[in-house]
């Protein structure tokens, strides 16, 4: 509970002059934020701030009652961060706990602050804040996550191993492709972030209930305060939309989608079967029954946690489907499934970036599965369509090959001259210099193609990108709280 001053002693709701009887319990029990909806009390009271001064500027607090505001404010932000100052049962939310203190301490001066705006604008305002500074703590754990998979590409540009279509062994490549691969999936989220941000740049302090405010008529001034680009449009929209939640929780899900697909792979490569990759002890756990257990408990955790926040994108718009505009009350879920999903992925992001930054690569294991299940098939097909004939026929004949390599139970690189002439004569010895897995991965030279030189160039633009996305981050103007 919070320091005993007399703020604590004052029972206080923003509402209920009409009304002739107290509300019920059970009403009040329901109506009540959760405790987690404090963690908005810092953006609540940078909102307050820009308030005030739009306040001063419209001749309801005098300059030297502002310089009393602002000082109490700031005073109140101390306290609450040092754990001095917290909430009591009866504070419904984190407006109520903030006007009661201010009140407490300024007396009328303090409820000025109420003139010219809701609740609905401010918690609009509070939890975009919120977010624009989570969209950059998230990004910035994503840039560590994707700091580990080029870390672990740039040692393993020379690795050949096996590419997948369906599970089954599909093609040679170069395992720093393959890491490559997660970490553009993974990455495209940060960008979703940038442009998210740019759409919910737009300040919705001002719209006060829905209608604008009498009182506060330079919007466009606390927005740029607080780190917006303007004011929103429309204030209707302004305290009646959610889609920017909407937007955010989809990115979280499909961020986690991919942290999800890249476990899974970590799982698959741990296991016995596979034999890939050794993850490192403090990574993993064992088994209460059997002593020689080693689990992949992160990738394990992160998989599961994927439906958790795809249920939270699902909750949102199930709440939003079917409101009338402007405000309702089931808008208040927004906070329920933004902070679930932001506090999963800080758990997530820095265990599944230390697992693949500590993870040990076993280079031969991949070596000697790359070629097994005939994955230098398709080289034979592209050497006999660049030779003129046509890929149907090529595609016909490689399946042959593959079948005459089957009946002997060796590689397609052990076939010797004879077998090829058998099942096609334009199948000549000189394919044989092509059946190599150096020789597949070195033919792949396009853009994006899984050729050493290529897999360079790529891992360079991404650190490249890397840095601007880090600069995105560090250059935010908006309320550090």
């Amino acid at each position: 509970m919070e320091q005993q001053d007399s703020s604590a002693q004052v029972t206080q709701r923003l509402w209920g002059a009409r009304f002739k009887s107290e509300p019920s319990a059970a009403l009040k029990a329901l109506s009540r934020s959760a405790p987690s909806f404090f963690r908005l009390v810092p953006y609540d009271l940078a909102g307050s701030r820009a308030h005030a001064r739009e306040l001063n500027r419209a001749g309801v607090l005098q300059a030297d009652e502002l310089t009393q505001l602002l000082a109490a404010v700031d005073a109140i932000e101390l306290e609450f961060s040092a754990g001095e100052l917290n909430p009591i049962e009866t504070d419904e939310d984190v407006h109520t706990f903030l006007e009661r203190v201010l009140t407490s301490r300024l007396g009328s001066i303090g409820g000025k602050l109420r003139a010219g705006r809701s609740r609905n604008d401010q918690s609009a305002n509070d939890l975009k804040l919120y977010l624009r500074d989570r969209a950059r703590t998230i990004t910035s754990a994503v840039l560590e996550l994707q700091g580990a998979l080029i870390a672990q590409a740039e040692t393993h540009i020379g690795t050949l191993s096996a590419g997948f279509t369906h599970l089954q062994p599909a093609q040679p490549i170069v395992f720093a492709h393959h890491l490559m691969a997660h970490a553009q999936a993974v990455g495209r989220n940060i960008e979703r972030f940038i442009d998210w941000d740019r759409r919910s740049a737009r300040s919705p302090l001002g719209a006060a209930a829905l209608a604008g405010s009498a009182i506060c008529r330079s919007p466009e001034l606390s927005a740029v305060e607080l780190g917006y680009d303007a004011p929103c449009e429309n204030s209707i929209d302004a305290v009646g939309s959610r889609d920017h939640v909407c937007e955010f929780l989809f990115i979280t899900s499909m961020l986690s989608v991919e942290l999800s697909r890249l476990s899974e792979e970590v799982i698959l490569w741990s296991s016995r079967q596979f034999r890939w990759v050794d993850l490192d002890d403090g990574y993993c756990t064992g088994s209460s029954i059997m002593p020689q257990k080693k689990n992949p408990d992160i990738a394990e955790l992160s998989r599961g946690k994927a439906g958790r926040l795809i249920g939270n994108l699902v909750t949102m718009l199930s709440a939003l489907k079917s409101l009338p505009l402007a405000y309702n009350r089931d808008m208040g879920e927004d906070k329920n499934a933004v902070f679930d999903s932001i506090d999963t992925l800080a758990l997530v992001l820095p265990a599944i970036a230390g697992m693949i930054r500590t993870m040990r690569v076993n280079v031969d294991e991949l070596q000697r599965q790359a070629p097994l299940g005939f994955t230098l098939a398709t080289e034979v097909a592209d050497w006999l369509a660049l030779r003129g004939v046509p890929f149907n026929e090529a595609h016909e004949i490689t399946g042959a090959l593959v079948k005459a390599c089957e009946a002997r139970q060796i590689e397609l690189g052990q076939l010797p001259p004879d077998v090829l002439a058998e099942v096609d004569a334009r199948l000549t010895p000189d394919v044989l210099e092509h059946l190599t897995l150096e020789a597949a991965v070195s033919a792949r030279t396009g853009q994006g193609g899984t050729s050493p030189d290529r897999v360079c160039e790529q891992i360079n633009r991404l650190k490249l990108m890397l840095e601007h996305q880090a600069q995105w981050v560090a250059n935010y103007r908006g309320p550090r709280c």
